[in-house]
């Protein structure tokens, strides 16, 4: 009951903290005001462009108390430089709050204080209690398997807070959880595994991992070849990286499947079981045998190519350690364009450049290498399609692709490994997808034949 008691008293202290934190903010002045505006007016940017996008206006301002900066300080360090009166207590708690962080969590018990919670991203649990008796009463409704999007903060060592916001999001099945989880990756891009800094340090260097694998296989890291062709040679080098793992794993392909099973700790019905459900390829049973034997927390995806990039007559791909993998089947026109005397006259230049500049998947890593190979004629067109003949290059790029929602530094790419157990979710999203159109063709089917007799 002392325990329960205290851990009451902080958190109403947490709730008094906060909202003197949140005034603080809104009422500043100055340089903290504008970093305010700026970071505001950034996401509502990103929210107009991306009508996919829905920024809580409350959740903006929670985050800005971590990810805002003035100078090399947040607004969580200001607040404690500005009230040198607060206790040491109060001071560290403010200070712990750095570690607060957006993520997509799933109810997993029902407290009567507060809820469990696990962080759908990493698989991490959280004890988490509202600090507002008005908040718990509107959480009341929340049931066992409801997904929640919101911020948390850590109240003690075992307690976290919500911190702002909670938006529900419902009861959802595996392939509506998959595509919720696929808008928070690409809304919250910064926020990713940010509990779990070795997933995040994983995935990053499968990035880099993948881009030295693509240049063995290649010799290079730009190709461009007929659109059929690289998808039958990007199968190939997946294919050659299986094989690396499997040999890193310690696995000896010659072995039976029973063998194998054996060395992995499973039987050989348990193996099959698995990797039909992943796919039943060479790269289902080495994640397999990587789960088993606990070698790897993260996989890597499958790229296949889609449909029009197949169909393509050439697509250029280039690899990045850092910005990954890009695939552009208009590269050559882009070039030949810039390589030309008489672009202005191109029907195509105007089209073309702007679709580089508004497609979000032309990052800003194609761009300057644009600007490597042709400063001079791409400032030229730049100027004339911006109308703005003193746009310098060396000086405007970078606004012109932040203005572009185009970061001038590398998030985290699609070809990234991603944790096992999500990879596990996306797959079985698929299958249900597909087995449910399969069933949707069969009674068209069945319904045809009945219509025709």
């Amino acid at each position: 009951m002392l325990k329960d008691l205290a851990v009451d008293a902080i958190l109403e202290r947490s709730r008094e903290l906060k909202q003197a934190l949140i005034d603080f903010v809104l009422e500043a002045e100055g340089e903290l005001a504008e970093s305010l505006e700026t970071y505001v007016a950034a996401k509502a940017s990103s929210s107009r462009n991306r009508p996919d996008v829905n920024y809580d206006q409350n959740l903006l301002v929670n985050s800005f108390l971590t990810e805002g900066r003035v100078g090399d300080k947040t607004p969580l360090d200001l607040f404690i430089e500005s009230h040198p009166e607060l206790p040491e207590s109060d001071r560290q708690l403010v200070k712990n709050w750095q570690h607060s962080f957006m993520g997509l969590f799933a109810v997993t018990q029902l407290l009567p204080d507060g809820f469990e919670l696990m962080n759908w991203l990493t698989a991490k649990h959280y004890t988490v209690k509202p600090n507002e008796p008005v908040t718990l009463k509107d959480m009341a409704r929340f049931k066992e398997g409801e997904i929640l999007l919101t911020r948390i903060a850590p109240v003690t060592e075992t307690y976290w807070m919500f911190s702002g916001p909670c938006i529900p999001k419902g009861r959802l099945g595996k392939p509506k959880l998959a595509v919720a989880i696929g808008n928070f990756k690409e809304n919250y891009k910064n926020a990713l595994y940010s509990d779990a800094p070795e997933l995040l340090e994983e995935a990053w260097e499968s990035v880099a991992e993948y881009h030295r694998e693509f240049v063995d296989f290649f010799g290079s890291d730009e190709v461009t070849l007929p659109g059929y062709e690289l998808n039958k040679k990007i199968n190939e080098l997946q294919e050659v990286m299986t094989k690396h793992r499997l040999a890193a794993a310690g696995i000896d392909e010659s072995k039976s499947l029973s063998e194998i099973a054996e060395e992995a700790g499973v039987t050989e019905e348990e193996l099959k079981a698995s990797a039909e459900e992943m796919g039943a390829d060479s790269t289902a049973v080495s994640q397999l045998f990587d789960s088993s034997k606990g070698t790897k927390k993260m996989v890597m995806p499958k790229v296949e190519l889609p449909t029009e990039l197949k169909k393509a007559e050439q697509v250029t791909v280039f690899t990045h350690p850092r910005w990954g993998q890009i695939f552009l089947p208009t590269y050559t026109q882009f070039k030949a364009i810039l390589e030309s005397d008489d672009w202005e006259s191109n029907k195509d230049t105007n089209k073309l450049v702007r679709k580089y500049l508004e497609n979000p998947a032309i990052n800003a890593f194609i761009w300057h290498k644009l600007a490597q190979l042709y400063p001079t004629q791409l400032e030229k067109v730049l100027q004339t399609l911006l109308d703005h003949t003193e746009f310098k290059l060396e000086r405007d790029l970078d606004a012109l692709l932040q203005e572009h929602n185009k970061p001038v530094e590398p998030e985290l790419p699609e070809i990234a490994s991603v944790p096992l157990h999500l990879h596990n979710l996306f797959q079985d999203a698929m299958a249900e997808v597909n087995a449910s159109r399969s069933k949707s063709k069969g009674k068209n089917k069945k319904n045809t034949a009945r219509g025709f007799r």
